[in-house]
């Protein structure tokens, strides 16, 4: 099978640079020991730019058959350029050009990566998550709201931005801070002090739950996930059964609810009492070695090579119903 793996490196592929850039870094040894995993599992790859060359690229890589089906599929790792919902805007090429491709659809990006939108998604259908406030002055009510509190983008992943308040005297300073350098309002969330653990899907309709991760913040101060002191990751996770099947069960609806397709992360909070809270979703999480999806994988039974062949296994089966026929099963879970 023919595999375009997708991604951002040379952010120069654009008519105008015009908009708010992508503050995402990209992982080069990720993406290449996606490629290589790729290979490994029997398939011709193309690692190219998701950008405005990206359709003549697949179109010379992956022409359609005389019958018109796709002879290709792309493994989305583009998380955009600039502009607004960028991590859609490759898959929203991809919808317009008839190319299948791994991962969410422009609807769930836009959807996941809205973390207000998000939250109220999940809040509609039961599922827990921190009370919360959308700010662009500071200076908003926040009747009703404890401290502390979280201050982070509305429209960025992962931990870019993040700011633990104690006192509401920081907020307007913090708010401020959001709105200038990412050019977008301030989701002010209620901090759940306890545990924080991460869960890992896989698959599309009967989901496949991995194990579960737990953060390890140690005796350090900071108690919450950030990129300049990644906590330590124990997989499995210690919870008992109970809290375990409600902490899957949530996970699944959120995953749902926000029209993830195919592969995603659920980062979850559980305070003092045993409440579980779910943070927010990542629909297209990171793949490096050492994080908590391919820490979970590993975990069930996956080597990286097999992993990553599921994943795009499961995306093709999405749209054509059945597996990819020359797709090798080396390095799955001996059981599945």
């Amino acid at each position: 099978m023919r595999v375009a793996i997708v991604w951002n490196q040379d952010n120069t592929g654009v008519i105008n640079r015009f908009g708010q850039p992508s503050p995402e870094v990209v992982d080069r040894e990720e993406v290449e020991s996606v490629v290589a995993a790729l290979q490994e599992g029997g398939h011709q790859t193309l690692l190219c730019e998701g950008d405005k060359g990206l359709l003549a690229a697949l179109e010379a890589f992956m022409p359609p058959d005389p019958q018109g089906r796709p002879s290709g599929i792309v493994f989305n790792l583009a998380w955009g350029i600039q502009g607004e919902c960028r991590e859609a805007h490759v898959s929203a090429i991809l919808e317009m050009a008839g190319v299948p491709y791994t991962g969410p659809s422009p609807l769930g990006h836009g959807l996941a990566l809205d973390k207000v939108v998000t939250k109220r998604l999940i809040r509609d259908c039961g599922v827990p998550t921190p009370n919360f406030r959308v700010m662009r002055k500071g200076t908003e009510s926040i009747r009703g709201l404890r401290f502390p509190v979280v201050v982070k983008p509305r429209h960025e992943y992962a931990s870019l931005g993040l700011q633990l308040l104690h006192e509401p005297n920081q907020l307007k300073q913090a708010v401020e801070a959001i709105v200038t350098q990412y050019a977008q309002e301030a989701l002010v969330e209620e901090y759940i002090d306890g545990r924080e653990i991460t869960v890992a899907l896989l698959g599309n309709g009967e989901l496949e739950v991995l194990p579960l991760v737990e953060y390890d913040f140690g005796d350090g101060e900071t108690r919450y996930l950030t990129r300049e002191a990644p906590p330590m990751r124990v997989c499995p996770a210690q919870t008992a059964g109970k809290l375990a099947t409600v902490l899957r069960d949530i996970s699944v609806t959120t995953f749902l609810e926000c029209h993830c397709r195919d592969y995603a992360r659920v980062d979850l909070r559980i305070d003092r009492s045993g409440q579980p809270f779910v943070l927010e979703i990542n629909n297209m999480p990171a793949l490096g070695m050492h994080l908590s999806y391919v820490t979970a994988a590993r975990t069930a039974g996956y080597s990286f090579s097999g992993l990553i062949n599921r994943i795009l296994d499961v995306a093709y089966t999405r749209y054509f119903g059945t597996g990819i026929p020359t797709h090798r099963e080396r390095g799955y879970p001996v059981d599945s």
